[in-house]
């Protein structure tokens, strides 16, 4: 085993690769772009118009921005993006005339945006405006940065739980009284035991369905019973609100750290910034920031060419301006401190857990969410901040996002949840799933988790969809479906298979009967793993005419916006069907795996099994749908 230093070193080596892979990717998609091609690469919005503004929570404009061309365009914006915002005024200097901020929302073709600064810009009603996306390097700098602090250590309990966490030492369990919870089944108390019980890592492995998160919300309860106060991290602001949302609803104080902009409307009220706002001291604070902008404002107002007189008054202006600011800060670190003190939980994403507020904290426990999803060098941010650490994911569903292929490939892409699931035997997998009917869990059971997950009562009394199927593979082997690729995007299509789904996906909503689906409020998610055929479905079933009332209750998009969702009905579509049994990313099983356990009631896949069937999970998988009479050809539809 190599030693610590080196292993951060490699480790940061691969870190950089990526970065300069992200940043590569960036300036050739924007910086060395005119705005036609901008449009087409789906990270500028021009031109916009400025619907309203208002000041949001923390002080801070928000304005709301709506695109008024190229209404369908796909783009990359989403919630927590840090973008440009901009005027096109002709001038070659952009910098004078932009101004950052992040996304709060994307709806359709309107954006909002919390600004970076406290005016709005006065070039607002000059030429036409626009919106860029940025690329977030200071996320980079903090990794590089944790790294290296890692690669120093030599000594103290950073360093022991690093030797550990690197597969060196074995973690030590402390004996302790661990209360049986009646709203955990056997195999949960027993991940709150481990967690109550470790002395330096706990690892709670959860596959779909399993409860995961009601067992990590449990056992934050009974840790802060424990101890003061605890850090609560995921890799997702997304992922981070769902457990601040469900800490809340437990009654525990819970502090939101983040940019308002990157926070849910669900979990506003317990970010730093709103509790700021309701805090006791709040109206004074106001009052004296604001003495200090009308004396800087006067004071700026005082021109270069001025005598001594006005001089010596401009220069009594700033130091009372100076006064009044210092005293600000004063007030706003009092307050901020007693609502750290008083938090049980502190919450924020990987990343933000390098904020300033936390900087010389240390917390007995560290508890990261969704481990299996995060970076490596992300991971270790909060364990920096960690007397004991405590991860929970699955490995066997979506990994990491690494741009660089050559990273991926040396060992980036390995997470540290996954590394430490093969060091250790502290983990503990939830076995009981209450999401899928037995016949829609079968197959994930057997190929990804050794056979080990139990339908509960509840999954396996859950109502079937009336007159379908449970579970089908249709299989579009020799209907001639080609794939193409959308020479604009890169991005695989397959148009003969997209119509079939979505024709099979109405056909389906009739059989169940269309009255049954709107009163029972059936939800349906189609999902296919490339943006373009994910384009075309949509394309396609907006050509049908349906209700809204329908529509409300069909989704289509990816495998990654569905993480951690779930729908009565899954519709499938393969996409790739060629000659050479190319299957592109679908060799990434974990993303077949995420796809298929979305499902409540009922699983429908389309594929081409001569494609799909170079690689053994798709092979073993069209062999279980036809052992469990699940197989029917496309030819039959199309034909009968």
């Amino acid at each position: 085993m190599t030693d610590t230093k080196s292993y951060f070193t490699h480790l940061t080596s691969l870190l950089r690769k990526e970065w300069q892979e992200d940043l590569q990717q960036y300036k050739d998609k924007i910086l060395y772009t005119a705005i036609p091609e901008k449009k087409k690469s789906g990270v500028c919005w021009y031109p916009v118009v400025v619907n309203s503004h208002h000041i949001g929570t923390g002080e801070k404009i928000v304005l709301e921005l709506e695109k008024t061309t190229d209404l369908e365009q796909a783009h990359m914006f989403q919630g927590g993006g840090t973008v440009s915002f901009y005027a096109n005024t002709g001038e070659k200097d952009k910098g004078s005339s932009s101004i950052t901020g992040v996304i709060k929302y994307v709806r359709k073709s309107k954006m909002g945006i919390v600004l970076n600064d406290d005016d709005l810009p006065d070039w607002i009603n000059d030429g036409k405006l626009g919106i860029d996306l940025m690329f977030d390097e200071a996320s980079y700098r903090e990794m590089e940065r944790t790294l290296k602090v890692l690669g120093k250590q030599e000594a103290g309990r950073l360093f022991e739980l690093t030797e550990i966490l690197l597969g060196k030492k074995s973690p030590q369990r402390e004996p302790a009284f661990a209360p049986v919870l009646p709203s955990l089944n056997a195999v949960q108390n027993k991940a709150l035991e481990v967690i109550i019980e470790a002395r330096d890592l706990a690892i709670v492995h959860g596959p779909p369905g399993t409860g995961k998160t009601t067992t990590l919300i449990q056992s934050v309860k009974e840790v802060v019973k424990l101890e003061k106060q605890v850090l609560v991290t995921a890799p997702s602001n997304a992922a981070v609100d769902v457990m601040v949302e469900k800490l809340a609803e437990e009654g525990i104080n819970v502090l939101r750290l983040g940019h308002p902009a990157r926070v849910t409307n669900r979990v506003i009220e317990n970010s730093l910034d709103a509790r700021i706002a309701a805090h006791d001291s709040f109206k004074e604070l106001r009052t004296v920031r604001k003495k200090y902008e009308e004396y800087r404002n006067v004071a700026f107002k005082y021109k270069r060419n001025f005598g001594h007189a006005e001089r010596q008054q401009r220069k009594l202006l700033l130091q009372e301006a100076g006064r009044f600011r210092d005293e600000a800060d004063m007030l706003e670190n009092y307050i901020t401190s007693s609502l750290l003190d008083n938090a049980q939980v502190i919450a924020c994403t990987l990343v933000g857990s390098n904020h300033y507020l936390l900087k010389d904290r240390v917390f007995k426990t560290v508890f990261i969410d969704e481990a299996g999803q995060a970076l490596e060098p992300a991971c270790w941010i909060p364990i920096l901040k960690a007397n004991r650490v405590i991860m929970t994911g699955d490995h066997q569903q979506l990994p990491p996002t690494v741009k660089s292929f050559e990273a991926a490939r040396k060992g980036l892409e390995n997470t540290l949840f996954q590394k430490n699931v093969g060091y250790h035997s502290t983990d503990v997998m939830l076995e009981e799933q209450y999401r899928m009917k037995p016949e829609i869990m079968a197959f994930p059971s057997k190929f990804f988790y050794n056979d080990k997950l139990q339908a509960a009562p509840s999954a396996i009394d859950r109502e079937a969809l009336p007159n379908v199927a449970i579970m089908k593979f249709i299989d579009t082997a020799g209907c001639g479906y080609q794939e193409k690729v959308n020479p604009e995007s890169r991005s695989t299509y397959n148009d003969e298979e997209g119509r079939l789904l979505i024709d099979q996906l109405l056909a389906n909503i009739e059989t169940i009967g269309e009255e049954y689906v709107l009163s029972n409020q059936i939800t349906f998610g189609v999902i296919a793993p490339y943006k373009a055929q994910i384009e075309l479905l949509r394309e396609v079933l907006l050509e049908k005419g349906l209700s809204k009332e329908l529509m409300d209750l069909i989704d289509v998009n990816t495998v990654d916006s569905f993480q951690g969702q779930e729908r009565d009905s899954i519709f499938i579509g393969f996409t790739r069907s060629n000659e050479d049994g190319e299957i592109g990313f679908l060799k990434d099983i974990r993303r077949t795996n995420v796809a298929m356990t979305r499902a409540r009631r009922q699983l429908i896949m389309i594929g081409d099994s001569a494609t799909l069937g170079s690689n053994n999970f798709y092979n073993q998988l069209v062999e279980h749908c036809t052992a469990a009479d699940a197989y029917q050809s496309a030819f039959e539809l199309i034909y009968s």
